[in-house]
């Protein structure tokens, strides 16, 4: 049985735990090459055991990647062609989030956060789409949230100063950075598309939203359950696949219908 990514070679940021570990485990099931692209040596350890255990040790290659680094995403996307030959599909899922202050307003946190969330994801592309455009085509999925489109904010109590938002403001700015990239690389033959997972249960969700309150989460989604990072990877699925070569510029909520942007 063939799998819908069989012979394509991914890179996927962030790939160590989480939604982007379970992006790994689906592509490499479904026939892919993975490269995992990891800043943090720990995490990068843990999911490279996680996916030989699951039988993808021959398909699976670590590159240790800091996206906020010109020079390091550069250097991922060489290994990647010096690996396995070719780079068809970029995941850009790597982001500040499992640490991110979300009450921190200062304009250089700020700036930090857009340089990992937003820019690091354009450092990845413009490192990695050359080598798509070289071989007739290829795949970039962003990762965005529905965090991008809760503008309706509970009241805030008595103003001190105006807000950063800086995880929302930077997963809004990459729902923008796919739509002009998309218009780019559209005649080169190389999609691009974004997917906005809502409240997912990875350890970084359980360490930023406290215990009490996801049963609250939940109950503001249609579909009343708990998202898991198993429950994303279809649609990574669908963008990398021969099914979406006419689908571009697009966001596809995940999020058990919380946002319902439209």
């Amino acid at each position: 049985m063939t799998g819908r990514l069989d012979g394509r070679v991914a890179i996927i940021t962030g790939a160590g735990q989480g939604i982007g570990l379970a992006y790994a485990q689906r592509f490499c099931a479904e026939g892919a090459s993975v490269v995992v692209a990891e800043i943090d040596p720990d995490r990068a350890a843990a999911g490279m055991t996680a996916l030989r255990d699951a039988g993808h040790g021959d398909a699976v290659h670590l590159v240790q990647t800091d996206i906020a680094d010109e020079d390091s995403a550069q250097a991922c996307a060489a290994a990647t062609v010096e690996r396995f030959g070719a780079l068809d599909i970029l995941v850009n899922n790597a982001a500040i989030y499992h640490d991110i202050e979300n009450q921190n307003n200062d304009p250089g946190y700020l700036k930090q956060v857009f340089d990992v969330n937003l820019h690091g994801a354009w450092l990845m592309s413009r490192a990695c789409v050359p080598h798509m455009v070289e071989r007739g085509g290829g795949r970039v999925i962003n990762q965005s949230s529905s965090a991008a489109y809760l503008y309706q904010l509970p009241p805030m109590g008595e103003f001190r100063e105006v807000g950063a938002f800086s995880y929302s403001q930077t997963k809004w700015g990459v729902i923008g950075l796919t739509k002009f990239l998309a218009v780019q690389l559209g005649e080169h033959g190389v999609t691009v598309n974004c997917i906005a997972p809502g409240v997912t249960m990875t350890e970084a969700t359980r360490k930023q939203v406290p215990e009490e309150f996801m049963p609250f989460v939940t109950m503001m989604t249609a579909m009343k359950r708990e998202l898991q990072p198993e429950d994303i990877t279809g649609a990574a699925v669908f963008f990398a696949s021969d099914d979406a070569r006419m689908v571009t510029g697009q966001v596809l909520c995940v999020d058990g219908g919380m946002a319902m942007p439209g």
